[in-house]
Formats: structure tokens, C-alpha cells, sequence
């Protein structure tokens, strides 16, 4: 090779004038995290900022809207008295518990329905008329069988749960391609070998997204369990607030939910990874 030939550590492609430039690589995944943080945080902070002015200005009485600074104390306040821990890990395990039971239930039967065309036709139509029943239609009914406890609480957090699951992994697993079937079926692989290696690898989007709006279904359906019948957790919370006149603790716990929405969603993003990473194309 003639040593006077530059050597290019990049490959270069034409620009629209057909001179090369060099391809720019991806930002590292620090950067794209930072940027995502920075990014995500900026319309949190433009609430917070527009919320203050709007509650010191007196456009808005402070009996119905609290400042940003008295929401926290009154976090502060519940903390202190080693209520709001309480509040946040009863609520937290329900939906856990809930979510895993009806997630699990949504899983098997979205197979079995997806993969069976009898079993469509023999479970479908139910399912479709018991997933339009609203939540708290639910909620007389699993206290007159199970009691105003935590059985009750969490079997309303599994049904929230389970439609999602259902609803979106059957029709998935109905439409997997029918090759890559047959493949895993050359290889010696049936019933249940072949659904967790070929057939719900295959569907991985799918199942994420169902988990994803499971968890969202779930806490939804746990507000809805702890406003009829409990004595601790946040809707418990909620209603205990707008009793008592305690707006500030009222927007405290609408903010903790969303907090931790969103951060057994970002668990779920984790798991994502994980799954894409091993099975995804």
C-alpha cells in the first residue's frame, strides 16, 4: 500500500453536491440518556414554574389551587409522620401483586385464544362483553364475594390488568408468520416449547406494549378499588383530601401517582430492552 494514501478511520458518503463527508456515528448512550433527561424534564419544570405564578398571582384562590411549595410540605408533613411511606407501599404492592396475576392469566389464554381458532370462537365473545364492563361496576360485586380486603383490591387490579394483556397478545400470536412456525416445528419444538421460543419471541412488541397498557390499566383500576373500601393507600388518600379540604395533599397524591406510573412503566422500558436484545430483529 503507498504510504503517502491517507487512511480513513470513518467511511464517507456523498452529499447532496456529491462531495464526501464523513458518517457521523450515533450519540453514546450516556449522551442520548443526558439528552432524554434534560429533554423530558423540561415541560415538568415549565408546569411547576407556570403553577407557582398562577397561585401567587391571586388569579385562583389557594383554597383551590395550593403552591408548589405547600404541595411539598404537605408530602413533607405525611413523611414526618410515617404516613405517606405507608400510603405508597400498600398501593404499590396491590398493583404489583394485581398486575403479575392478571398479566400471567392474560398471557395464557391470550395464547390459547390466539392459537386456536375453536378457542377464539369459544371464549371471544364473552371476553369481549365482560371487557366493556367499566371498573367500578366491578367493585360491589368482588366485595360481596371476597370482602372489602386486600383480596378484593388486588382481583380488581388483575382484571384491569388482564384485558390489555388479551387484547392485544391474542391477535398478535393469530398472525405470527406461518414459516417461521414451521421452522420451529422441523426443529422438534410443540405446544408449549413452541410458543415461549418461536411464537412469543416473535410477538415481543406486542407483549410489551400489552404490559405497558396493563400497568396503566392497573393503577386506574387500583384508584378505583381504594375509593370504595380502604383505609390506607392513595386513593384512600384522594378521598381522605377532598373530605378534609386538603387540597394540597389532594394534588400531592395525583403527582405521586403519576410518579409512580411512570416509573413502573420505565421497568417495563427495561425489561423491553432486555427482550429486543435477545429476540428482536
Amino acid at each position: 500500500m503507498n504510504s503517502g494514501t491517507p487512511v480513513l478511520e470513518r467511511p464517507l458518503v456523498g452529499d447532496v453536491t456529491g462531495a464526501p463527508v464523513p458518517v457521523t456515528s450515533e450519540p453514546r448512550p450516556r449522551r442520548r440518556w443526558v439528552r432524554a433527561t434534560v429533554l423530558g424534564g423540561v415541560i415538568p419544570i415549565a408546569v411547576i414554574v407556570l403553577w407557582q405564578a398562577i397561585a401567587t398571582s391571586g388569579l385562583v384562590p389557594s383554597y383551590r389551587l395550593p403552591t408548589p411549595l405547600s404541595v411539598w410540605a404537605a408530602g413533607v408533613d405525611l413523611y414526618e409522620r410515617g404516613v405517606l411511606y405507608q400510603h405508597i407501599a400498600i398501593s404499590t404492592q396491590r398493583v404489583l401483586l394485581g398486575f403479575g396475576i392478571g398479566a400471567i392469566v392474560g398471557l395464557a389464554l391470550a395464547s390459547i385464544v390466539g392459537l386456536s381458532a375453536r378457542a377464539s370462537e369459544l371464549f371471544a365473545p364473552t371476553l369481549g362483553a365482560l371487557r366493556a364492563v367499566p371498573s367500578l361496576a366491578w367493585v360491589p360485586l368482588l366485595g360481596l364475594y371476597l370482602g372489602l380486603n386486600e383480596d378484593s383490591k388486588v382481583a380488581l387490579v388483575a382484571i384491569g390488568a388482564f384485558f390489555p394483556v388479551y387484547t392485544t397478545v391474542a391477535p398478535a400470536l393469530r398472525h405470527v408468520d406461518a414459516h417461521l412456525v414451521e421452522l420451529g416445528r422441523s426443529y422438534g419444538y410443540s405446544g408449549p416449547a413452541l410458543l415461549s421460543l418461536v411464537q412469543l419471541p416473535a410477538v415481543v412488541p406486542a407483549v410489551i406494549s400489552s404490559l405497558r397498557l396493563a400497568l396503566a390499566q392497573a393503577w386506574l383500576f387500583l384508584v378505583a378499588g381504594e375509593l370504595l373500601g380502604a383505609s390506607l393507600g392513595l386513593g384512600f388518600l384522594l378521598v381522605d383530601s377532598q373530605q378534609n379540604g386538603r387540597i394540597d395533599r389532594l394534588f400531592l397524591t395525583i403527582i405521586l401517582l403519576g410518579i409512580l406510573g411512570k416509573g413502573t412503566d420505565s421497568a417495563v422500558g427495561l425489561l423491553e430492552r432486555f427482550l429486543l436484545k435477545r429476540w428482536g430483529s
